[in-house]
This record gives structure tokens, sequence and C-alpha cells, in this order.
């Protein structure tokens, strides 16, 4: 059965000597694995794996076939092609280290159209926009929302933040009650929108302990998410 479908690519593998496997979260039914047959061994073919960069978006038409782990495709064409996301270095970090934490942390196997819409829009912003560097922060917190552990709000006035409960509370109950300036950063990315992002002032070693808070939250609400081995290199490009 052919399929024709949007998809944004999360992680590409090589696979024997010619063929790709490439994950993507898809419009039609979340997350799906194709293999590229024979891909790497002409020229045309190796010139389509330019298609499967990190969170590119792509229109494809699938010959879907029921019970099988991995998916064919009949045809690959970019539905919006960056700007500056493949160009840009600090962008294309950006994108290299958001696909890795996606590739850990998409699992569902059925449609999400607002979890879609929501990579769809944001990777956009991203591509459009110069000033960028709390991007990732308030994609991670906002992607909390599609996952099922975005912030309790309803006690935000509270000192204390508990990431195990996902919850403000008044006094310090465990090693997981932050306060401080994660706790301040943290009020202040609820509730805004992207444009409004340049409206905060961070220096790259506040930027990297929420961006280890925000993954320590992850971890504990998601099991078995590690922590993205892009993580290091992502900081020292953002040093």
């Amino acid at each position: 059965m052919l399929i024709k479908t949007n998809v944004i690519v999360l992680s590409k593998l090589k696979y024997r000597d010619n063929d790709l496997i490439v994950k993507c979260y898809t419009k039609h039914r979340g997350l799906v694995s194709y293999i590229l047959r024979g891909v790497l061994k002409s020229r045309k073919g190796s010139a389509k794996t330019a298609y499967f960069q990190p969170l590119t978006q792509l229109q494809v038409e699938e010959n879907y076939r029921p019970n099988q782990s991995l998916q064919t495709l009949k045809e690959v064409k970019p539905k919006y092609v960056y700007e500056s996301i493949n160009t840009n270095v600090l962008k294309g970090s950006v994108a290299m280290f958001l696909s890795e934490v996606l590739s850990n942390t998409l699992k569902e196997e059925e449609k999400n159209d607002l979890l879609f819409e929501y990579l769809e829009t944001t990777l956009l912003w991203l591509d459009n926009e110069s000033s960028f560097s709390n991007f990732h922060l308030l994609f991670l917190l906002n992607l909390t929302k599609h996952l099922g552990f975005y912030p309790q709000q309803s006690n935000i006035d509270n000192k204390y933040f508990n990431l195990s409960s996902g919850e403000f509370e008044v006094n310090k109950t465990n090693m997981y009650s932050i306060s401080g300036e994660n706790l301040v950063l943290l009020k202040q990315l609820l509730g805004i929108n992207f444009d409004a992002l340049n409206t905060i002032k961070l220096n790259s070693k506040q930027r990297q302990s929420f961006l280890n808070m925000i993954l320590l939250y992850y971890e504990l609400h998601l099991g078995g998410f590690k922590k993205p081995k892009s993580l290091t290199v992502f900081n020292q490009v953002f040093n």
C-alpha cells in the first residue's frame, strides 16, 4: 500500500555496505524506520542521502507493509528546504543535539498531530531566526507537554520545584528540589512563546546549568533516557 506523508528525519545508520536505515517521525503514524537499499552504491543514490540530515523535513511516498519493522520508500523529496540550519554551524549543532534527544524520547508508533505540528513549526522558527541561543531550552521544556510531564503550574509562586514530582513546592523535600537561578529561569520559560526568547539574557554557564537540569528532568520521567552523546560537543560549540 502506497502512502504519501510528511516526515522529520531523526537519525540515519549505515547498514551493510550500501544501505541506510533512517528513523523518522511521521505525520501519519509516529515513529517509523525505513531501509534505503543500495542508496550508497551509486552517485545518484548518494546524492539522496543529503536529504536525510538531522531534522530535515521531507515528503515521502511509503510502500507500507504491515507487520514489518523496516518500511521502504518509493519517492522522497524535500518538503521545506532550510535556509540556515544546514549551513550555520551553531544551528546545525542544535539540530544534531535535538535529533539525538528526539531519537531517544519518541517511541510511539501512532499518529500524534499536535506533536508533529510542534516539531514542524519550531524547526521553521529556528531556521528563520538569527537569535536562537536559548531555543533548545524552550524546545525541550515545551516538548514535555507532548511527552506527558510538563511542570504543574498551580503553585508556581512556591520557592522550590521538584524535578521528580514535576510540581512546585513550599519546602525542599528531597535532592531533586531545585531553587536559585534555574528556578527563576524555569518560571520565565513556562508559558512564553519562542518570539519572546530574546528577552531572556543568559551566559553560557547559566544555559548549561539549565540544560543539565532539564535533561535530568527527562531522565527522571522517561525510563531508559540517557544524556545525549553529543552533549559535550554541543556545550563546547555554545561556550
